[in-house]
């Protein structure tokens, strides 16, 4: 390889590079936006809907394959335009009503843009297959110039994850077609996860309405303190007579 050969080569990794690294910068930032939005409703809620996240970023080699799939030219323009999922963030949560919770406070985001929304929740697909699906454009500031980054972000509940992983184990790599049988007994398996995941949030608002029943005493000792990071602090007399004055 001579020395315009391996110029060139330079050049094209540094392109690539800078293509792959505005998709890692958009995942960074809408998980920054979850971590802040996890810490605010844990501090005022005593609660969060977020169980964890976990962000994937598609490798150049996955990306070529799915680009020859679609049939489109082989170029960054032609990716950026016919892949969409680059980058994708999975946000795991405790129950149902929690997805459309965490959704709503996406949508919200100023700075962010809703492409499209599949709801595999209330539509599941023919395999048992259950989630919801945002396609959004997240902003990423450059030195020079702002770049919208389309990010997936994918919300199911910690059963739905279960199952979801465990049926692309059984199939990864699978070639051949799959026995029906085997299709069955998954839809069987979703069907019982998503049973699951109702009662559980069935008994999640009982035992809030016992908690909300509690003494009055007790809620009023609860409220003088406040927590943050971890960390319980005694809220003063003096600013809660100062509040309750301004009332």
């Amino acid at each position: 390889m001579n020395s315009l050969q391996i110029e060139q080569l330079k050049i094209i990794r540094n392109e690539i590079t800078r293509f792959m690294m505005k998709y890692k910068f958009a995942l960074d930032e809408i998980e920054t936006k979850m971590e802040i939005l996890k810490e605010e409703f844990q501090a005022l809620h005593d609660y969060s809907p977020i169980e964890h996240t976990k962000s994937r970023l598609k490798s150049p080699e996955s990306i070529m394959k799915k680009l020859l799939r679609k049939g489109g030219n082989i170029s960054l323009s032609s990716i950026e335009d016919n892949i969409k999922d680059i980058a994708g963030l999975r946000i795991t949560c405790s129950f149902i009503s929690d997805i459309y919770k965490i959704s709503d406070m996406l949508q919200q985001q100023s700075d962010l843009t809703v492409l499209n929304v599949k709801d595999y929740i209330k539509n599941p697909k023919p395999n048992g297959y259950q989630s919801l699906h945002l396609l959004v454009e997240v902003p990423v500031y450059f030195s020079d110039r702002v770049e919208k980054v389309c990010v997936e972000v994918q919300i199911r509940t910690i059963a739905m994850d279960f199952w979801a992983s465990l049926e692309h184990k059984i199939f990864y790599k699978y070639n051949k077609s799959v026995p029906q049988q085997l299709l069955e007994e998954l839809k069987n398996a979703a069907d019982t996860a998503n049973a699951l995941d109702r009662q559980m949030e069935q008994l999640h608002h009982e035992v809030q309405a016992i908690k909300d029943s509690e003494s009055e005493d007790s809620l009023l000792e609860e409220l003088k303190s406040i927590q943050i990071n971890n960390r319980k602090y005694e809220l003063p007399a003096g600013l809660l007579e100062v509040f309750t004055e301004e009332k």
